[in-house]
């Protein structure tokens, strides 16, 4: 049981890497208006202002999934390998 389910986790973790890489894109994409915007705008300390505050709203939905991501794989490592090891012994 401990192996199929870590087995699932591992699946599911890869999964999510592929989706943090296009998260990554999502990202550049998101951030080339935006500066595109402050480039037209002359630069402007207002522009500079909104563009700053857009792209950390972008780079926190870039950044929070792969913490996440990240604290998931340590949960799971913790959990499930004293567990799976715990069964060989016996």
């Amino acid at each position: 049981m401990g192996t199929a389910l870590s087995t699932f986790i591992s699946a599911f973790l890869k999964l999510g890497v592929c989706a943090v890489i296009f998260n990554e894109v999502r990202g550049m994409i998101l951030a080339v208006p935006v500066l595109y915007g402050i480039y037209e705008a002359g630069g402007t300390l207002m522009a500079i202002w909104i563009g700053f505050c857009s792209l950390a709203g972008i780079a926190l939905s870039v950044v929070v999934p792969m913490i996440a991501a990240r604290k998931l794989q340590k949960f799971a490592d913790s959990k499930l390998k004293p567990a799976t090891a715990q069964a060989v012994a016996a």
